[in-house]
């Protein structure tokens, strides 16, 4: 019987499948009650150099390692993460501060995922064939990999981003390298532990650090690429320093994602999915509705249901208690910032069909929604990702004025069309430019899409745009940017 996971002790990093402690230790906190949590390793340059040998020693015999070989010890690695998941939820919501059932999901969405890359094997590609010789398109491993969870927008879904990077770089045959975000280490590098379990040394490697981990891992010659998930802001350093060693990124960074509901819809029926896709996990989800432009045919009717139903079922408060929808804000710097956006409902004049609040109750980091009614277009609910529980309601009358305004900000990571005439909602999702646009709701994960809304089936990839980053994750297309595509010819006979 498998020994079940210690969520209290963090002995240390998990280099070559050994903990190794560091001199320095920090801990984060709980977001729901303010309580400190477990003291975690601080990674130094020294941890950094040894994972990164460990993970290139290891690189020559995993990229031999056959597929079939490969896809078991995922499998194996799911059935253990499966095997442990009650501990891992209840760590989830402790360190994140999401409900219970949304934890509950994240995990098994998260094994969904795994047990899908496992299935996905990148084959050979005939460019060309003729009776001389065939063209192929080949796809061999990049070498180390290394997946950063950064401080800001990435904490949200620690464990879903963390095996969203793990799995397609073991599949394709690369070596892995891990750094949680400060905020939420704890789930990531119980992760980290059970890899150390099921593969060999120097393939799974999970480092826990401060604000120069991350630096220092972007710079390091010794690997070959970065899946980065956080802010713009952070992710334009992150390109830059990949630049100076020519490392391979992918971005996947902030979103202002539209939602564009026309004037034949059923309210009854799509109101629920809009407002739950607003407010999940307390906004903080970069693929979340994050305006909401509503035909001014049905936009009063719209706007004072979407209020009653939020009054109705939106409940606030600490993850464990039952019915809880939105748990608390992960930490003190979001909370100020989303604290400082409600605080400009009154500055700014702007109507709020429904105030909410924020204050820090229980010592926790609590805010209500808050649904603020036709704002100004260049008004900062609008142009800024609120990352929190408020949301725009807008007015339009013209098809093509609101895809130019769902266009002009430009971090379209995802949108959404609602409407019954599915030929006029796909001609209108096809204009939107986001990384994954949807007809209908897009809150399904799966590891067949590549990201680009909340809808993210395993087999479709995520494509990323405009300020919304860079490359592609997951699918078919995602897990080749694992990859060194090249092109092999085989001739069919000596050169005489």
């Amino acid at each position: 019987m498998a020994t079940q996971l210690d969520t209290k002790t963090y002995a240390g990093n998990i280099i070559n499948n050994e903990f190794v402690p560091t001199k320095t230790t920090r801990h984060s906190v709980d977001p729901a009650t303010g309580t400190p949590l477990y003291d975690v390793p601080v990674a130094q340059k020294e941890d950094l150099d040894a994972a990164v040998h460990g993970a290139r020693r290891a690189f020559k015999s995993w990229s031999a390692t056959p597929f079939a070989e490969r896809a078991k010890l995922l499998l194996e690695y799911a059935d253990l993460i499966e095997a442990n998941r009650d501990a891992l939820e209840r760590l989830l919501t402790l360190e994140q501060g999401k409900p219970l059932s949304l934890s509950n999901m994240e995990v098994g969405n998260s094994l969904i995922w795994l047990r899908a890359f496992a299935t996905m094997e990148i084959k050979d590609e005939v460019l060309q064939e003729d009776d001389d010789k065939i063209v192929y398109s080949t796809f061999p491993p990049l070498g180390v990999c290394a997946g950063i969870i950064t401080l800001t927008k990435s904490r949200n879904w620690p464990i879903l981003l963390g095996l969203g990077k793990l799995g397609p770089a073991l599949i394709t045959g690369n070596t892995f390298i891990m750094k949680p975000s400060p905020y939420t280490p704890y789930c990531d590098l119980k992760l980290g532990e059970l890899a150390s379990r099921v593969f060999p040394p120097g393939v799974v490697q999970v480092l826990s650090g401060d604000d120069h981990l991350g630096p220092w891992i972007t710079e390091h010659p010794g690997i070959d690429k970065i899946a980065f998930t956080g802010s713009t802001a952070t992710g334009k350093l992150v390109a830059a320093s990949c630049a100076k060693t020519l490392k391979r990124c992918v971005l996947e960074l902030g979103g202002n994602d539209a939602c564009v509901v026309c004037d034949d819809v059923d309210i009854d029926k799509c109101l629920p999915k809009i407002t739950m896709l607003s407010f999940l996990n307390s906004g903080q989800i970069c693929m979340l509705t994050k305006r909401i432009y509503v035909h001014e045919r049905i936009y009063d009717e719209f706007r004072d249901k979407m209020v009653e139903f939020t009054k109705s079922n939106v409940k606030t408060g600490n993850g464990v208690e039952d019915g809880v929808v939105v748990g608390p804000i992960q930490n003190k710097m979001q909370f100020d910032k989303v604290k400082d956006m409600y605080d400009q409902i009154d500055k700014c004049n702007w109507t709020a069909a429904l105030t909410g609040s924020a204050g820090e109750s229980r010592n926790g980091y609590f805010v209500t929604p808050a649904i603020i009614d036709n704002p100004p277009e260049d008004s900062r609910i609008v142009q800024e990702e609120p990352f929190g529980p408020i949301v725009p309601l807008l007015k339009w009358t013209d098809e093509d004025d609101v895809i130019d305004r769902a266009n002009a900000i430009r971090q379209g990571l995802g949108a959404s069309v609602w409407s019954k005439d599915l030929q006029r909602a796909e001609r209108m999702a096809r204009r939107l430019e986001a990384g994954m646009n949807c007809m209908q709701p897009c809150i399904k994960c799966s590891p067949n899409l590549a990201t680009g809304s909340i809808l993210l089936r395993v087999h479709a990839y995520l494509m990323i745009s405009n300020r919304s980053g860079l490359g592609m994750e997951w699918g078919m297309e995602g897990l080749k940017h694992y990859t060194n595509s090249r092109s092999l010819w085989v001739w069919k006979k000596v050169f005489e």
